[in-house]
């Protein structure tokens, strides 16, 4: 890096070459640093691809827990709303109804079973329980959907990548 960075004319007098050989020398020795760089770069990459695929099995086990188990609860939780509205707000434990008041995005603190939870609630009951207008809790339903949705998608992939890898020797 530093006889890249050292003007060509002192170079080529100290080294007693020509600018020539010095603008060779230092355009080699910049791509050797910018091939340096992107191995680090492609072992950072290939680091996350495995942490990736370490953290996929436990996201795809939670996942499958939040389809499996909300569907029993569905009844219990759906049974309990059609009743009474004050029934609603039990459905949300005190830590999540803590969560979604004071946290400024707590789409992204919630579980993807907590934001199931959130989603299924009736707006006017959520707005009740946490103290706020129905349209503010509307609008915390719709960021927990999109952020379900997101993660969602994101195991999606992360599955296709392992499909895709499977076929393939593993990398060293």
């Amino acid at each position: 890096k530093v006889l890249i960075d050292v003007p060509r004319s002192d170079l080529a007098e100290e080294l007693t070459q020509s600018e020539t050989k010095i603008q060779v020398l230092q355009d080699t020795l910049q791509q050797v640093l910018d091939r340096r760089e992107e191995e680090r770069q492609s072992r950072q990459l290939l680091q996350l691809y495995l942490e990736a695929l370490k953290t996929e099995d436990s996201i795809l086990s939670k996942v499958a827990e939040a389809e499996a188990a909300p569907r029993k609860e569905m009844d219990v939780v759906d049974t309990g709303t059609s009743s009474t509205d004050s029934s609603a707000t039990t459905a949300l434990s005190n830590q999540v109804l803590a969560a979604l008041k004071e946290k400024p995005a707590p789409e992204l603190c919630l579980d993807s079973q907590d934001l199931e939870l959130v989603l299924k609630e009736d707006a006017a009951a959520l707005a009740s329980a946490l103290g706020w207008d129905k349209q503010k809790a509307g609008a915390l339903q719709e960021a927990c959907d999109q952020e379900l949705s997101k993660r969602l998608k994101q195991v999606q992939t992360l599955h296709s990548l392992r499909s895709t890898s499977k076929g393939k020797k593993t990398l060293p």
